[in-house]
């Protein structure tokens, strides 16, 4: 019973997060201009190759479903609070940025720089957040597939981060060079 209740905890974290995704997708601000189609394109590899990782039960190589460590109730409710902590901190970063959130690297027209709330906290607090709740539904699943996926999933996110930047720095070359002085890009005050 304990399990199930996890399992349904997991459930609605993520489909908060995706119900606030598609409802937040019907109001965003119109491009202005964006990432090369070859650079954006580069940002799914890793995305396919994570929704594979993930996906593998049963299916070869036997290794991508290693446990690396036992499925305990201690272990499943700190990947639970994990991953709860971890979408609400991306919920309100999507909520915070509003109209100017895009799933590509994009500048929307009239786009703002938005400094307060989370992204006070870090330059990319979304993927914060996804970053976090990933690490929770890893860290309470415990097989390898779920590590090899979170490792991807930082590697596609670093590189979205050098065309996001880029971007902004073009966009805002007076006050994006101070904000990235001040604040760090994913973990507030470190990195």
């Amino acid at each position: 019973m304990f399990h199930w209740i996890v399992v349904a905890g997991f459930a609605c974290a993520w489909g908060v997060l995706a119900i606030v995704w598609i409802l937040g997708a019907f109001s965003t601000k119109s491009t202005a201009r964006c990432a090369s189609y070859a650079s954006r394109l580069v940002l799914f590899i890793p995305v396919a190759t994570v929704c594979l990782l993930v996906r593998t039960h049963g299916i070869p190589p036997d290794w991508l479903v290693l446990r690396l460590w036992p499925r305990t109730p201690a272990v499943e409710l700190l990947g639970l609070a994990l991953t709860i902590l971890g979408c609400l901190f991306a919920v309100w970063a999507r909520v915070t940025l509003g109209s100017n959130w895009s799933g590509l690297p994009t500048v929307r027209r009239e786009h703002e720089l938005i400094t307060n709330g989370p992204y006070a906290l870090a330059r990319h607090p979304i993927y914060t957040g996804i970053l976090l709740a990933l690490a929770g539904s890893a860290i309470a699943n415990g097989a390898s597939g779920w590590i090899m996926a979170w490792f991807l999933v930082l590697i596609s996110y670093t590189v979205k981060i050098r065309q996001e930047e880029q971007l902004m720095m073009e966009t805002f070359p007076q006050d994006y060079p101070v904000y990235r002085r001040r604040v760090k890009a994913l973990i507030p005050g470190v990195f």
